[in-house]
């Protein structure tokens, strides 16, 4: 467990491991997780580049986020911990919400971006105002433990592993409830597609052949979007596809990354 100081005064969890000369990468997580999900790929790339995962302001290991925080917010505060962390320029994978906050943060910042991995997430998605509005909903009569239990097996390709679904279960219900919503909200309500369409870095669209949160038709409509994306399609897994896949997404990932630095 580590933390830094973003340039707004603010402290981010992180984890790190790994080094060497090649260009490093930096994990960015959903609205129901924190930086502890990257850690099968922390151990992955570790192994022949520095990799890092940060939590969102409010999420895991980092300081609170104040009302109003945004997507472009995360981004900020994602950039400068990386900055203040010698990290420059990065390969940048995100996965859900973390999707959506890559896309802000190339928007922000593209000579910081080497690449963009674009795990299970979208430029827009279409019942995306009901989906936050039925999460603010819930949140009103039971708690984020109790709506993680009841919302987790539409994140996975069915059967899941008992231990995984436990496993996201509580981090999610470590969530603060008030941080959770400025995510929610994050991802949910965004719509980046004249974003997507002005990226020009390579770019790599991964998600779940089995995801019912972010459909593959949505990858799909993302990778359109982007100028020269490369898109998979992960066999057996749901939403979560960097946990329930790992080999298949760390496999993907590295094929993509290597000829980048």
């Amino acid at each position: 467990m580590a933390w830094v100081l973003t340039n707004a005064g603010t402290s981010l969890g992180y984890e790190e491991a790994g080094g060497g000369d090649s260009t490093p990468i930096v994990f960015l997580h959903g609205v129901g997780s924190d930086k502890s999900a990257w850690r099968p790929q922390l151990k992955y790339f570790g192994r022949e580049r520095r990799a890092l995962a940060f939590d969102y302001p409010g999420y895991g290991d980092s300081d609170v986020a104040p009302e109003g925080t945004t997507r472009d917010d995360y981004a900020a505060a994602i950039l400068s911990a990386m900055r203040e962390l010698g990290v420059e320029r990065a390969h940048i994978c995100g996965l859900s919400l973390g999707g959506v906050i890559a896309i802000a943060l190339y928007h922000a910042a593209p000579e910081r971006c080497a690449s963009l991995i674009l795990a299970d997430t979208f430029a827009v998605h279409p019942e995306g105002q009901a989906i936050f509005d039925r999460s603010r909903a819930a949140l009103e009569t039971m708690t984020l433990r109790q709506m993680a239990e009841s919302r987790a097996d539409v994140l996975f390709a069915q059967p899941v592993d008992p231990a995984l679904r436990n496993e996201v279960i509580d981090t999610m219900g470590r969530i603060d409830p008030a941080a959770y919503l400025i995510g929610a909200q994050a991802v949910w309500l965004a719509d980046q597609r004249k974003r997507a369409e002005a990226i020009r870095v390579p770019t790599l669209v991964l998600c779940g052949a089995e995801d019912n949160v972010a459909p593959p038709a949505l990858a799909a409509e993302l990778a359109r979007l982007v100028t020269d994306a490369r898109r998979e399609v992960i066999e057996h897994a749901g939403h979560l596809s960097n946990l329930e896949q790992a080999d298949a997404f760390n496999r993907l990932v590295q094929e993509f990354i290597r000829g980048l630095g």
